[in-house]
């Protein structure tokens, strides 16, 4: 199978639109004002060669790169722009598509040329879009998932079952794909620090540390073990979230329960599109300066009253019982499932080629 993931995808397609700003240092995030609070959606190759990084504050990203040009961030125009990248991949001739985000995909398609195949549907995408992408061949998800960092930019790199250890053995076990910095400190803690260590551990010490699921999870990771099969089932929602950044803190308490109400407005209006009530409302909220707590609570019965989800997630704030000011709000509908659940039977989807 194959990994497909747009190249500095924000980024270059601000370029596209501002050919001027080729070969600068391109910063995207927020409404584009580095003294504003918000965060790095993208950097262009040549802003990350200053360490400016997605998620790091616009500010910072200003400090250590002060001649980027920082550009709002415009999601109508992206997802135009991430629609035709994804219609082109599902025009290519026997391509099944799983689209994970806007800028990436896994792709299914027999053949006996992975990599002319590849390559092939790199210029596909460059001709309909005038974007570059990097593709990852493997013979799991995981595998090709990983193996498209490799061929960063533009280039296509393959990992298979006979290469993954070559390759990955003596990386840090935060390399793989879904182990962060939490999980890597986790193991470390039990004496797993790579890669190859992690594929030669038992399930029972990460069963311990993790649980029954998530440790062997873990473990399979290590090996590179995961799904083989790219399924293009439409991808269903189980809950919508809307959080806001405020630039200034917010203090009492008329601006957090109007700041709820806004939020819970946005996200009715989110669910209500999916036509299912929320079952249960998450609680976002970030102190000053920077203390992030999250609680959640199940409904009596469902609803799409905002009123109802604004007042449960001001009462989950009450609960933490701290009034210190407030510089981020979120709040998520967790929806009641669809008929037939969230898991259907999958009857397509195709093998990739190792």
């Amino acid at each position: 199978m194959l990994h497909v993931d747009m190249d500095q995808f924000l980024a270059a397609v601000e370029v596209l639109r501002r050919p001027e700003l080729a070969g600068r240092p391109v910063i995207v995030g927020g409404r584009g004002d580095p003294a504003e609070r918000a965060v790095v959606s993208t950097a262009s190759y040549e802003a990350r060669e200053f360490g400016v990084r997605s998620g790091m504050p616009l500010k910072t990203a200003a400090r250590r790169c002060p001649d980027a040009v920082f550009l709002p961030v415009d999601f109508p125009h992206y997802e135009a722009v991430s629609a035709q990248v994804m219609e082109t991949l599902r025009a290519f001739p026997g391509a099944v598509v799983e689209v994970l985000g806007w800028d990436e995909a896994f792709v299914g398609i027999d053949t006996d040329d992975p990599e002319a195949t590849a390559r092939a549907l790199q210029a596909a995408v460059l001709e309909s879009t005038r974007l570059h992408c990097s593709i990852g061949v493997g013979d799991t998800k995981v595998r090709a998932k990983t193996a498209t960092a490799f061929g960063k930019p533009r280039g296509v790199f393959r990992l298979t079952r006979h290469t993954w250890m070559d390759v990955m053995g003596d990386r840090p076990t935060t390399a793989l794909w879904g182990v962060g910095n939490r999980i890597g400190a986790r193991l470390a803690a039990l004496g797993i620090t790579t890669v190859r260590e992690l594929a030669e551990t038992p399930d029972e010490p990460l069963v311990e540390e993790f649980g029954p699921t998530t440790g062997p999870y873990i473990g399979r990771l290590g090996r590179g073990v995961s799904a083989s099969i790219v399924d293009d089932t439409p991808w269903i929602a189980r809950a919508h979230g809307r959080e806001t950044t405020y630039q200034r803190d917010l203090t009492t308490p008329e601006e957090v329960a109007v700041a709820l109400r806004t939020l819970a407005d946005q996200v009715v209006a989110d669910i209500g599109r999916e036509g299912r009530a929320c079952a249960r409302v998450h609680l976002k909220v970030r102190f000053a300066p920077f203390f992030t707590f999250t609680r959640v609570r199940k409904l009596p019965d469902p609803t799409v009253d905002p009123t109802v989800i604004a007042q449960t997630a001001l009462d989950l704030l009450h609960g933490l019982d701290d009034d210190r000011p407030i510089r981020l709000l979120g709040v998520r509908a967790e929806m009641i499932p669809p008929e037939g659940g969230y898991d259907p039977p999958r009857t397509h989807g195709r093998r990739g080629t190792p």
